[in-house]
């Protein structure tokens, strides 16, 4: 039940965390004598400057010059300007750690694992962007990465990243038209690709899809191919193709030259899911990343140098950048390519065993599908090491919390965490000082000063709203490609409420300053005038075993909107009156009777993106005979025509 205490930390655990130390410092500094995490929280919200300025020592940010003043005009949102005349380099924070302890821990399917040092991190960074000067790269090139999520994609981020040209990524599994709807936009001049990827067993080849792109991509000179699924890829039906041993310097200890540059210079190009038209391209600033991500690591994960953190995902989604931030800690991080479910579901709590981790990071839909299988991580593995689980990407159900500390382990933090890709970080997020209630973010995120809007623009406590954040912060993509007047960035976030961020979830702040996600307000459900969220109706049908799947939307109806559910029953189950009343009052039972759909429709497949998000918009298009601009924005654009031309919407 959500709201339920599941995890209370100690009081010798709580003092030795980092956010513990800090409040100290700040206490000692600041002449405070703060004690909790939301004195400490109101006080950061309050001192914005303040506190990104004790964040900056904290991090022990490495610059060239220092900064003039935190930020220039507090109440300019877009557009205030962060550190300024600090000059500093990204990688170079990243790579301050150059020893032998191990830095990188990659496992493949089926495949040994590697593992890289620190020291031999950094030789190998400095050998690839001597190769990339040589070949004319320069601050401001942008360099982009097809890559699977192995060394080889974090080594040319850095080396990239060293000289100031922007990084940009997505994982081998995006189509040719997903690629050039966001590489197309950027114009690159490198691509760093390799010859293929591992899933379930099964190697696919991105060579192919390469030369695809390159039809359409005329300014990238060099394509750079990591060996990966064979030893010697054949390369030979694209002219401008290189393999990494062939590229990379031969000189064995270069000098690794890290350009110095602004505080907001750009680092990243991130994308929108592009579900709506071409993917948004938000350039985001080497400082602004880097200390916002300092900040989530060091205090709010409480990540140390003897920590091993891992993270789920791929070279498209916001967490692999966050995770690779991780190395400025002196953590080692671990990179995982394939099915997480590949021979079986213990595939990665083996690894966790095997390798020790302290930060387990996953999706709230992995932690529901490991649920549905019936595996027990803590009972088949040694999970001593483990502090802290992570999870975002949707809504954690409260049963999900449940499942966790029922079946991984009883003491450790569960850190729901929830922002965005347009930020690369979160609003919202873990507190290792405090406790976890089921169902709950732990707490707003240190300076982010985030509150639950009503109809009215008010902020409420208690009650649900839109999520919006009212000053600014260093992460705020510092504009979007192509957007000389700053139109699409300010339509983005900006047209609803003036000089306010309003980034689209339905939230609810509770009494105990945790927050509940709903899911995006833009897909909230509004019958009888009363906007109920998604994720209530998520949660029931992720407990019922004759359900693999399910979407809803509300569609209009009788001047109202009534709720329709989709559902893709498990094998073997057809959807029946008696299954369909069984979900109906699990719904009223468990949520209100305002959550029950008017209508429950059985399909064959739920559309998700290419980052694993159920699209709700794109389904209700769909119902309503609109078209969805940018079916590759999809994993599976076919499922759409399961929900076209439905004559059980037409009664």
């Amino acid at each position: 039940m959500r709201g339920n205490l599941l995890w209370q930390p100690g009081e010798e655990r709580i003092r030795n965390t980092n956010l513990y130390k800090f409040m100290q410092s700040i206490n000692k500094k600041y002449e405070q004598t703060f004690s909790q995490y939301g004195d400490l929280y109101q006080w950061s919200i309050d001192n914005i400057p303040g506190f990104w300025e004790e964040m900056w020592k904290e991090a022990g940010i490495i610059s060239s010059s220092g900064y003039r003043e935190v930020i220039d005009d507090l109440q300019k949102m877009p557009g205030a300007k962060w550190f300024s005349s600090a000059r500093l380099n990204f990688a170079e924070n990243l790579l301050r750690h150059r020893d032998d302890r191990t830095a990188i821990i990659f496992k493949g399917e089926e495949r040994n694992t590697v593992r890289i040092t620190h020291a031999g991190l950094y030789n190998e960074v400095a050998r690839l962007a001597l190769s990339m000067r040589n070949a004319g790269i320069k601050p401001g090139d942008r360099i982009a990465g097809f890559m699977p999520n192995i060394p080889g994609a974090v080594i040319a981020m850095l080396a990239a990243t060293s000289i100031g040209a922007l990084w940009s990524s997505c994982s081998p599994d995006f189509g040719v038209k997903g690629v050039l709807d966001r590489f197309g936009q950027i114009k690159p001049r490198i691509l760093f690709t390799a010859d293929g990827y591992s899933f379930k067993g099964k190697s696919f080849s991105s060579l192919t899809v390469v030369s695809e792109i390159l039809k359409s991509l005329d300014t990238i000179e060099k394509i750079v191919v990591f060996p990966y699924i064979s030893s010697t890829p054949d390369i030979s039906l694209m002219p401008k193709a290189v393999l990494y041993g062939d590229f990379i310097s031969k000189d064995k200890n270069p000098e690794l030259i890290f350009e110095q540059l602004p505080f907001g210079h750009p680092l990243y190009v991130m994308y929108s899911s592009g579900t709506t038209g071409l993917p948004k391209c938000m350039v985001q600033s080497a400082g602004g990343i880097l200390i916002h991500h300092m900040k989530e690591l060091l205090l709010h994960t409480d990540l140390k140098k003897d920590d091993t953190i891992f993270y789920f995902t791929t070279c498209g989604w916001m967490m692999w950048n966050w995770l690779v931030s991780s190395l400025a800690t002196g953590a080692a991080i671990v990179l995982f390519d394939g099915n997480p479910f590949h021979p079986g579901p213990e595939a990665l709590w083996k690894l966790a065993q095997d390798e020790k981790f302290t930060v387990f990071g996953t999706s709230a839909g992995y932690i529901a599908a490991l649920q549905n299988t019936g595996f027990k991580p803590g009972k088949e593995f040694g999970l001593e090491k483990l502090r802290t689980v992570l999870s975002t990407g949707s809504p954690l159900s409260a049963e999900g919390f449940e499942f966790i500390y029922r079946e991984v382990k009883s003491d450790l933090q569960l850190a729901s965490i929830s922002g965005g890709t347009d930020l690369n970080g979160c609003f919202a997020l873990g507190n290792p000082m405090g406790p976890v209630y089921s169902g709950e973010l732990q707490c707003r995120g240190l300076a982010m000063k985030v509150e639950s809007f009503d109809e009215k623009g008010k902020p409420v406590i208690g009650k649900k709203g839109e999520l919006v954040c009212t000053a600014p912060f260093p992460s705020m993509p510092i504009n979007f490609w192509e957007d000389p007047d700053g139109k699409k960035y300010h339509s983005a976030y900006f047209d609803v409420y003036p000089d306010i961020w309003r980034h689209g979830d339905f939230i609810e702040i509770s009494e105990n300053g945790g927050v509940v996600i709903y899911g995006r307000s833009d897909a909230t459900l509004n019958p009888g005038g009363v906007r109920i969220g998604t994720a209530d109706i998520y949660r029931i049908l992720e407990q019922m075993d004759e359900i693999a799947d399910s979407i809803v939307i509300g569609q209009e109806w009788n001047n109202d909107v009534r709720v329709v559910l989709f559902v893709k029953t498990a094998p073997g189950i057809n959807l029946d009156q008696k299954l369909a009343d069984k979900i109906k009052n699990n719904i009223r039972k468990e949520a209100s009777p305002r959550h029950v759909p008017a209508k429950i429709i059985a399909v064959a497949d739920i559309p998700y993106t290419l980052n694993m998000k159920k699209v709700e918009l794109a389904v209700k298009k769909t119902v309503q005979g609109e078209a969805v601009l940018n079916r590759d924005a999809l994993r599976n654009p076919e499922s759409l025509e399961y929900y076209k031309d439905l004559p059980e919407l037409k009664s």
